[in-house]
């Protein structure tokens, strides 16, 4: 693998979210912190940035065109020509400190996504899975910081991260669309960072940024690390595959969380790198509406 290069000078608060998009060739992620929606071509180098009316902690294509975008106070569609969003789903209108922050879908177009504190302290996050017109309680709850999830490519396996535990678990997707159990996968001691958001290759290995941790980790079905990636700021935040061969890995990070003297040692926190990886990443299917 190669090392990570800068791909976009931007200083994001809390960049999140980067999703490879093949029907415009192009990443999209967000700024959650400053209602930010950012796209980015790297055929011509074009940068485009939207604003959001919320808190918005992630955008992923929908079938038919435009985005399902998770924000706080529910599911939204987003229509990147004219800039509207409308609202498809509330969610947990009954925590309003609460608010929607990672997600991802699976080969069925079922989106799974994770709300959380916003103060990032009460243990009120909750899973949630959003099929057939529906938002349903997957039953995984109390956790102050949600992250992923991320499904393995068949689709049977979802991956869903306890960032403040330090830990990664997966759980069967069941053929009716629930969870079994969730299983220990992997764990980060928090002296080595905190698990961010999650990833999954064609080869069925975990990928997770770490928070604090400088560094992004590959690790094996079985969960054991095989890899990692350094990079010259500390907070990377998750990690997404794109290009023709899904082999270029585009990684979100933040400047949140850093003190005056730890940014001047990293001028870089906030913005957008790429690396090259041997083993491809897997298109991200199309939200169904």
């Amino acid at each position: 693998m190669s090392d990570p290069e800068l791909v976009w000078s931007l200083g994001a608060e809390l960049g999140e979210g980067p999703v490879w998009v093949a029907r415009d060739r192009a990443l999209w992620f967000v700024d959650i912190k400053r209602r930010k929606i950012h796209r980015f071509d790297p055929g011509d180098g074009e940068r485009r940035s939207w604003d959001a009316p919320e808190l918005i902690g992630f955008l992923l294509p929908a079938e038919g065109g435009g985005f399902v975008a998770g924000m706080q106070s529910g599911l939204h569609h987003f229509d990147e020509r004219s800039g509207a969003f409308s609202l498809i789903a509330q969610v947990e209108a009954e925590r309003p400190g609460n608010r929607i922050n990672d997600g991802a879908v699976d080969p069925s177009g079922r989106l799974w996504f994770g709300t959380m504190d916003n103060g990032e302290k009460e243990a009120s996050g909750r899973f949630y899975r959003f099929a057939d017109g529906e938002v349903t309680d997957t039953g995984l709850s109390h956790f102050a910081i949600t992250h992923g999830p991320a499904v393995w490519p068949d689709g049977r396996t979802l991956y869903h991260v306890d960032t403040l535990a330090g830990l990664i678990h997966p759980s069967d997707i069941l053929a009716d669309g629930t969870l079994g159990a969730s299983r220990r996968f992997a764990h980060v001691p928090p002296k080595e960072g905190y698990p961010d958001g999650p990833t999954v290759d064609a080869e069925g290995c975990v990928w997770i940024g770490l928070y604090f941790g400088r560094e992004a980790r590959r690790y094996s079905p079985a969960g054991e690390m095989v890899d990692r990636v350094r990079f010259p700021v500390s907070n990377i935040t998750k990690l997404a595959f794109g290009g023709k061969d899904l082999r270029t890995v585009f990684a979100t990070t933040a400047r949140q969380g850093l003190k005056p003297d730890r940014l001047a040692d990293q001028p870089q926190a906030g913005d957008l790198f790429a690396f090259r990886a041997e083993v491809p990443g897997i298109a991200s299917p199309l939200v169904r509406l």
